[in-house]
C-alpha cells in the first residue's frame, strides 16, 4: 500500500467481502468512506470500527447520485447471492448498472480511481474451462439469474467506455467464489449452506448429482487481491479473475464440511436450479503476473475459519432466542 492516506470509498461496505476491505484500509491508516443501503450487509459487520475515527459509515443506496470527495471507490455494492439478487431483480439490475454510472460519474468529477467488483457469473455456464479473461462467456440473457449476470456485464461495458471516453482510471476484477466470517446464515451459497445444515444437524442439500464443482477463495486472499489491483498503474484496467484455482466437487465439499464439523448430517439431492454452472474454476494467470497475486489459505483452513464464526453465530442467535 501507498504510504500516503488516501480518502476511499467503499460501496456495500457493510457487506460480507466490504465489511473485511473497510477493515484492511482503515488498519492501512487511510480514511474510509462505506455506504451502503443495508439491503444485504450488516453494521455488526463494521462495529468494531465505529469508534475509529478514520472510518464514516453511511446509508445510501447507489442507485441515487452521491456527492463526495473522495481519491479511491471501490464499488462492492450489489446482491451477491442467488436468493437475495432474485428477490427483486429489477432492483438488482438497477444497482449494477444505474449504481455503476453514478459511480463512474462521480470518479471523473473528483478524478478517482475506480474498482469494480465484477463476477464469474459473466462467465455463465461455460463451455470453457478452466475461465480465462479471454473468453466471452455463455449467459442467458433472459433467465432468472440474468438481473446478476447482465447486470455485472452491462457494468463492466461502462467501466471501459469511461476509460475510453473519459479516459478515466478503472480496474475491473472478476471474483470468483469467496467464503469467510461474515457470511449471512441464510444467504443461500453453498459453503455457508453446507456448514450451517452440518452444525444444526440437518440434512446438507446438493443440487444435482454433486459432481458440479466450483473453486473457493478465502476472504482474506480475496481482499489481498482487490488491493493489489486497486495499486496498479493506470495501464493495469483488468479484467483480471481473482479466486482458488483449486476446484472442487460440491460432494467433496459437503464430506469435508461433514468431517470439520463432526457432523451426523445426511445428504439430501435436489434437482439442479435454472442456469446453474456445471463447472467454475479461475484461470489466474493475469493475476500472477500483474499483481503478484496467489490465493495462500488451504480450503480446510479456512473452513475451519468460517465453521468457528458460524458456531458462534447460531450459539448467539440460540442464547438471543432463550
Amino acid at each position: 500500500m501507498s504510504r500516503r492516506t488516501k480518502r476511499i470509498l467503499v460501496t456495500g461496505g457493510v457487506g460480507f467481502l466490504g465489511s473485511h476491505l473497510c477493515e484492511r484500509l482503515v488498519n492501512a491508516k487511510h480514511e474510509v468512506l462505506c455506504v451502503d443501503n443495508f439491503y444485504t450487509g450488516s453494521k455488526e459487520n463494521v462495529s468494531g470500527l465505529l469508534k475509529c475515527p478514520h472510518f464514516e459509515l453511511m446509508r445510501h443506496d447507489i442507485t441515487f447520485p452521491l456527492y463526495v470527495e473522495v481519491d479511491e471507490i471501490y464499488n462492492l455494492a450489489c446482491p451477491a447471492s442467488p436468493i437475495h439478487y432474485q428477490y427483486d431483480p429489477v432492483q438488482t439490475t438497477k444497482t449494477s448498472v444505474h449504481g455503476a454510472i453514478n459511480m463512474l460519474g462521480l470518479a471523473k468529477r473528483v478524478k478517482a480511481k475506480i474498482l469494480q467488483a465484477s463476477t464469474s457469473e459473466v462467465y455463465g455456464d461455460p463451455e470453457v474451462h478452466p475461465q480465462s479473461e479471454a473468453y466471452w462467456g455463455r449467459v442467458n440473457p433472459i433467465g432468472p439469474r440474468s438481473c446478476y449476470d447482465e447486470g455485472k456485464r452491462c457494468a463492466e461495458t461502462l467501466f471501459f467506455d469511461y476509460r475510453r471516453q473519459h479516459n478515466l482510471s478503472i480496474k475491473v476484477a472478476r471474483i470468483f467464489n469467496t467464503y469467510g466470517p461474515r457470511m449471512q446464515l441464510n444467504d443461500g451459497r453453498v459453503v455457508s449452506n453446507f456448514i450451517v445444515q452440518a452444525l444444526t444437524g440437518r440434512p446438507i442439500t446438493i443440487y444435482g448429482s454433486g459432481n458440479q464443482t466450483r473453486s473457493f477463495c478465502y476472504v482474506d486472499d480475496l481482499i489481498d487481491g482487490l488491493v493489489r489491483l486497486m495499486d496498479t498503474g493506470d495501464e493495469v484496467t483488468g479484467p483480471i479473475n481473482l479466486g482458488n484455482p483449486v476446484e472442487f466437487t460440491m460432494m467433496g465439499l459437503a464430506e469435508t464440511v461433514i468431517e470439520l464439523t463432526a457432523s451426523k448430517s445426511s445428504i439430501d439431492f435436489k434437482p439442479l436450479p435454472i442456469d446453474d454452472p456445471k463447472q467454475r474454476q479461475p484461470d489466474i494467470g493475469q493475476a500472477r503476473d500483474a499483481l503478484g497475486w496467489v490465493p495462500s489459505v488451504p480450503l480446510r483452513e479456512g473452513l475451519k475459519k468460517t465453521i468457528a464464526y458460524f458456531d458462534n453465530l447460531l450459539r448467539t442467535e440460540a442464547t438471543g432466542a432463550t
